[in-house]
């Protein structure tokens, strides 16, 4: 009797220090935040300020560099060109891309 309630205790603490425990973020980022140069009336967020979601166009996730071809005479045979917010605006809070070809 006395093995059976020391088992129930061990697992009601466990529990109880597992539910504690949950990570979780609780704001998370917004899931697209347009980078602008010109902040006004903008929110600031990774280091950029956003632009309003109801003026995102297609456009602000779009990179015109695929159509040109890269040097692939490398041991490898491929290039790759690093794309971050600078090239494509709607990058801010997505990270870092890799555009291969």
């Amino acid at each position: 009797m006395k093995k059976g309630v020391s088992v129930l205790v061990t697992v009601a603490l466990m529990a109880l220090a597992s539910s504690l425990a949950s990570a979780s973020d609780p704001s998370p980022l917004q899931d697209t935040c347009v980078a602008i140069a010109e902040p006004e009336n903008a929110v600031f967020m990774n280091g950029k300020f956003c632009k309003n979601p109801n003026l995102t166009v297609a456009e602000d996730f779009f990179y015109s560099g695929m159509d040109k071809p890269g040097n692939t005479s490398n041991p490898v045979g491929s290039a790759v060109t690093p794309v971050n917010v600078a090239q494509i605006a709607g990058l801010n809070t997505l990270g870092t891309s890799a555009v291969r070809y």
